[in-house]
């Protein structure tokens, strides 16, 4: 059946498709909750929506939740995980096809799983991709400016992240909850749904928050949390899991016990130190960061150190409006930029970076590298002892995308180990 449904859409004219796309989604994740037998009826459900943040934020939900006791499964840009069992999202999407995800869904039931964690897009949204899964939980992060060419609006792309929070307010489950960032301006919307459990979570819910250079400690309740994770925003993503979690039952003590040695995340801020040949030591970062606003907040991450960064974040034919504002962010906050390429898809490389150009007034602190390899390798060599090298716009990301869907493979930080060694 599900061959056939992608076989109707190859045959349907565009137009034709254009017209009846709405219903061809909808019947596609109906089929595909059937096929397998509606499996989120049988776990806790919790998603997690909003512009940044989300990956980071569902890794570490499933992570307390797994320090309680409980079997998880998660899904997420960076990984799908079943209890133990880790596969890399190869995809280049977050929410795979409908087949996929309930498929994956019905695997973790079959594997023992209470509950999953499943970071939804607002693109995923658009497609139906959230229909026919039964919610308990919502988790909204923050909203800003991102998809708009393709949605058309901010508003649109704002109303496709609230027809998340519809789905659970309409859904079967009970009880139901939303958890929300109350510090962003939409974050209110989030909370407006009829449901048992509205969780507004904010700063103002600690009693201290500091910033480290090796990571972020909060105070809740006479309780210190230590977390390995660099930000402000970070502060903000345990803030989200700490409230869902603690509405579900699990106590502060086994939570740090959750956070406090956990690992890097993958792409997200992830770091890679290194002594060079010449005896300079240089820490290279990999970060997702691909909207002006999560750019600026990975800057100001590390606003005490020398920065060389390596950017080239608007893929092909969408979002064109961000590529100087990236520029001139880079031009703010950065002592030498690079730009590069990233994925282009059917649009020229050299015009994208060209426009990124734009917003960057001080040409004398800039390099345009095209080949990738080559830019990191230039940033690394050029960073100045006790500096950093902040590479942003893909993080996990497998591919550079290019002409007619090809692919490269490809690895930030594979590649930036790689240069450290060989530097």
């Amino acid at each position: 059946m599900e061959h056939f449904l992608y076989a109707v859409k190859k045959l349907l004219p565009r137009r034709l498709f254009a017209l009846v796309q709405p219903y061809y989604h909808f019947v596609v994740a109906y089929v595909a909750a059937v096929r397998y037998r509606h499996p989120s009826r049988q776990l806790f459900l919790i998603a997690v929506t909003g512009t940044k943040g989300k990956s980071t934020t569902t890794e570490l939900i499933a992570r307390i939740l797994a320090a309680d006791g409980k079997k998880v499964a998660s899904l997420s840009t960076i990984q799908f995980k079943i209890g133990d069992e880790v596969e890399r999202n190869l995809f280049k999407m977050t929410m795979p096809g409908r087949f996929f995800v309930q498929h994956f869904l019905a695997r973790a039931v079959a594997a023992g799983c209470t509950h999953a964690v499943i970071e939804m897009t607002s693109e995923g949204a658009k497609q139906f991709r959230h229909r026919f899964l039964e919610i308990d939980a919502l988790v909204f992060t923050n909203l800003s400016p991102e998809h708009i060419e393709s949605h058309g609006s901010f508003e649109n792309y704002k109303n496709a992240k609230l027809s998340i929070a519809a789905r659970v307010a309409e859904g079967m489950k009970r009880p139901r909850y939303i958890v929300a960032n109350a510090d962003d301006e939409h974050g209110a919307d989030f909370l407006k749904f009829p449901i048992e459990h509205p969780l507004p979570y904010s700063l103002r819910d600690l009693s201290l928050y500091s910033l480290h250079k090796d990571g972020v400690s909060l105070v809740q309740n006479g309780t210190t949390l230590r977390v390995p994770l660099l930000g402000l925003f970070n502060v903000y993503n345990i803030l989200a899991a700490i409230t869902l979690a603690r509405a579900l039952g699990t106590t502060l003590q086994i939570i740090d016990r959750a956070l406090h040695d956990m690992p890097p995340i993958a792409g997200r801020v992830e770091r890679f130190a290194a002594t060079l040949r010449d005896g300079k030591r240089v820490t290279a970062v990999v970060d997702y960061a691909h909207t002006p606003d999560s750019l600026e907040k990975l800057y100001q991450a590390f606003k005490d150190s020398p920065k060389v960064c390596v950017l080239g974040n608007t893929g092909g034919g969408r979002d064109t409006w961000k590529r100087p504002e990236m520029g001139s962010i880079a031009d703010r906050y950065c002592d030498h930029i690079i730009l590069t390429n990233e994925d282009p898809y059917d649009e020229d490389p050299r015009k994208i970076v060209n426009e990124m150009e734009k917003g960057i007034p001080n040409k004398q602190k800039l390099d345009i590298i095209m080949d990738r390899r080559t830019a990191i390798r230039k940033a690394i060599e050029l960073c100045p002892d006790g500096g950093h090298v902040l590479i942003s716009g893909k993080g996990t990301d497998p591919y550079i995308m290019g002409p007619n869907n090809s692919k490269e493979p490809w690895s930030d930080a594979e590649v930036v180990q790689e240069e450290l060694a060989r530097v």
